[in-house]
């Protein structure tokens, strides 16, 4: 699916059972977690985006591994409301989610401009972590610009002035060891994104190092001989339970090494969107391969370039050494 302008939208229906009672819950705090509002009570809306649809997509699947059943629909106009009231209603849950992050924030730097400055650092350090994914979270799910976003930003790097950056002190590690799948074609669904991108890299690098890729635009694709499908429905390789597929990936290993599980975490944030790991380092890494996917429309042009990206990334984790 192509990215689709701002009056076109993704409606998610589905029924879950009574029981067990924390998958509602579980459900709900996944929908909170990519944006998607309300609409009359019965369906959850998201404007459509190819990330968007796969966000919905792997939502229906949750809700189908417990036992519900629902559909996804896409329109481009929904019956009784206006495209403008839509996104009123997207702007209004972000500018409550600002609010909030901008309460926060000056309530630290009233707490901080009591304090001496080496003191201020230290009581600062680790919240300020937390508030910059909070505030990286907020933007992933801002579909259409909402108020507050400037006054968060400023206020964040207001208090960052605060703090003197603490060096991080590399991990070495040695370089996982190579499974036995060698020379296969792994097949993934087309225009890659974060965790397909990663799940790449991992499988060229540590898993079959000559791999090829093939991408598709079948949501149900059936392997030929010579084929593993990773990160689509029904694949041999993909999400299990709620683990993204670089993560079951990773399985095969045999030696996971530091950088592994450090990427690991970040691909599951900001794939699963569940905030699980809150690394540093996780907003840096988005904004880099959405710079990736921006500017490379051709899938094997971004699975190029975010290969070199990761070997880095995965290299920077090891003290430079291999």
């Amino acid at each position: 699916m192509s990215e689709a302008g701002p009056s076109d939208w993704l409606l998610l229906a589905f029924s879950l059972p009574a029981q067990p009672a924390y998958l509602r819950v579980k459900i709900w705090r996944r929908l909170q977690s990519v944006g998607a509002i309300s609409y009359r009570n019965s369906l959850s809306v998201l404007p459509a985006k190819e990330s968007t649809l796969e966000d919905f997509e792997w939502i229906l699947r949750a809700v189908r591994q417990g036992g519900g059943d629902g559909a996804i629909f896409d329109s481009r106009l929904l019956e009784g409301t206006s495209d403008e009231s839509l996104r009123s209603l997207f702007n209004k849950a972000r500018e409550e989610d600002y609010r909030l992050l901008s309460e926060e924030l000056r309530n630290l730097a009233a707490e901080a401009g009591h304090k001496p400055q080496d003191a201020a650092s230290t009581s600062l350090s680790g919240d300020l972590g937390r508030l910059r994914k909070r505030l990286s979270t907020i933007e992933q799910i801002d579909f259409f610009n909402a108020n507050g976003r400037e006054s968060a930003g400023a206020l964040l790097a207001k208090l960052e002035a605060h703090v003197s950056p603490v060096p991080e002190v590399p991990i070495m590690a040695s370089e996982g060891q190579k499974t036995s799948l060698r020379a296969r074609t792994w097949v993934t669904r087309a225009h890659i994104q974060v965790d397909r991108m990663a799940s790449a890299w991992l499988i060229k690098r540590f898993i079959d190092p000559d791999a090829s890729f093939s991408f598709t635009a079948e949501r149900h694709y059936e392997p030929k001989r010579g084929e593993l499908r990773f990160d689509m429905y029904d694949a041999e390789y993909t999400h299990d339970a709620d683990r993204c597929t670089f993560e079951v990936l990773l399985d095969l290993v045999e030696k996971k090494d530091a950088g592994l599980h450090a990427i690991a975490e970040m691909v599951h944030d900001l794939d699963i969107k569940d905030q699980k790991y809150e690394r540093e380092e996780t907003a840096g890494v988005k904004q880099l391969l959405a710079g990736i996917t921006a500017s490379c429309e051709r899938d094997e042009e971004r699975l190029e370039r975010s290969a070199a990206f990761f070997d880095d990334l995965h290299r920077s984790f090891l003290g430079g050494r291999q």
